[in-house]
């Protein structure tokens, strides 16, 4: 017989909403209800107690927000992952959750202070399958998925939020017993969309409706074959029943007021780690190179605003700034995508803006033969107005004649020739440089 599961709460002694952190606490100051929040808490913590066993987090002045424990952290067997909240008025929760894991046993790993994480409001533990889901876009970055792979060893799937309201992943995503999982696709962007429907068989998936996912049912409770949550449409409850779930709905719309529901004013103590899992992550890095006037010509701002446009995530490793404004600046960044074709469509983006990659391959660049007049080969390198070189057996040849667009051919007759060539003017058998099946940007490369 299987351990019986542990939860941590949080009594409402102190809350209210008292600032604006997320959308649902706008025109709320001062709004909420003492009496009624304590009587939809205990509602919930009553009816968790009848399936699993609750344990009490002290309330304390001036953290209004501490009931919603699930933002407290990752845990994952004995080990639990610190949040770093994104904003000042919740950072002061953190030495208080840090001293309550340590006072029970728990590992503590915490992330450096320039990263946010917001623990499992943020990331979901998959029920039914060995890896983890982790949100980002709002409160939490993507640079912290790297560290939740290494540490918890455990694969984890990036999904990017893209609607304010669900702020957090499990304000629109819920995880369930023996696989099953509950989300609303507008949260998210198309690329993860795309990624659950991959991992999640059809027969297991269920999109909830707008006016659901407003009342927060996916922000639900889930211990064994038991749902806990707000509100839900007769067509949720349905699917559900199908799937062998029974459904108890309670209200908490006190608690809405400040952003969150069932799931939010929980974490579960006793995750188990389903399957021994070697640490895999569908997340991509590299590193970028900036030169120039890069503060009064704007130029950070728009590299910054490339990358995030597109769903990356990005740090700063280097900046040294020019003494004066004529002076020439530079930068390092480390850029993080989801995916490698993601790096690949944002690596492009960077380069058109100016910026550089540094070489991290040392092996020769791929070349394939024309075989159709004006016919370039399958994945070719498309070329930019920036300068390039390209390797070829073992050393560096600058493109001669460089503009958009074109094809960079190679030539041995008999001394090596690197020649940009309209698509037009490509002749049979001609080598021209591909970036091969990645589509990798270093086989080709702006010169330091």
């Amino acid at each position: 017989m299987s351990a019986r599961n542990r939860y941590l709460m949080g009594p409402p002694d102190f809350f209210t909403v008292s600032y604006v952190i997320n959308p649902w606490m706008e025109g709320n100051i001062r709004r909420t209800a003492p009496d009624r929040a304590q009587a939809q808490w205990q509602r919930l913590h009553t009816l968790i107690q009848g399936y699993a066993d609750v344990e009490l987090v002290a309330a304390q002045p001036g953290l209004p927000d501490l009931p919603f424990v699930a933002n407290a952290g990752l845990i994952l067997e004995d080990k639990v992952i610190l949040s770093r909240f994104m904003h000042p008025e919740r950072q002061g929760e953190e030495p208080h959750f840090e001293d309550w894991f340590s006072a029970h046993n728990y590992t503590v790993y915490k992330l450096p202070p320039q990263i946010p994480f917001e623990g499992a409001g943020d990331a979901l533990l998959d029920r039914g399958n060995p890896w983890l889901w982790a949100g980002y876009g709002h409160r939490s970055a993507l640079d912290s998925h790297g560290l939740l792979a290494k540490w918890l060893e455990l694969e984890v799937l990036s999904l990017r939020l893209v609607d304010d309201r669900f702020y957090h992943l499990d304000t629109c995503f819920c995880p369930l017993q023996d696989g099953y999982l509950l989300y609303y696709p507008p949260a998210f962007d198309e690329l993860s969309c795309r990624l659950i429907q991959q991992r999640v068989p059809a027969d297991k998936l269920f999109a909830v409706s707008e006016k659901d996912a407003v009342n927060f049912a996916c922000n639900a409770v889930n211990i064994d074959k038991v749902v806990l949550l707000n509100r839900a449409t007769p067509q949720y409850v349905d699917r559900l029943q199908e799937w062998g779930f029974q459904v108890i709905q309670t209200e908490l719309t006190e608690f809405m007021k400040a952003g969150g529901a069932a799931k939010c004013l929980t974490l579960k103590l006793n995750e188990p780690r389903l399957v021994a899992a070697a640490p895999s992550i569908q997340m991509a890095q590299r590193q970028i190179q900036l030169e120039g006037h890069l503060l009064d010509a704007n130029l950070m701002s728009r590299v910054m605003d490339t990358i995030t446009s597109d769903g990356g995530s990005f740090e700063i490793l280097e900046f040294i700034a020019g003494p004066r404004p004529q002076d020439t600046s530079r930068a390092q960044m480390l850029v993080t995508a989801p995916s490698q074709d993601r790096l690949e469509q944002i690596l492009t983006a960077l380069i058109d803006v100016g910026a550089r990659l540094p070489a991290t391959e040392t092996r020769d660049a791929e070349l394939f033969p024309v075989l159709q007049k004006g016919v370039a080969p399958e994945d070719f390198y498309i070329t930019t107005i920036y300068r390039t070189e390209v390797r070829v057996k073992d050393q560096w040849y600058p493109v001669q004649g460089q503009r958009m667009d074109g094809a960079i051919v190679v030539t041995e007759t008999p001394e090596i020739q690197v020649q940009c060539c309209l698509l037009r003017d490509l002749d049979l058998d001609q080598q021209v440089v591909c970036a091969g099946p990645a589509h990798r940007p270093s086989l080709a490369r702006p010169p330091p």
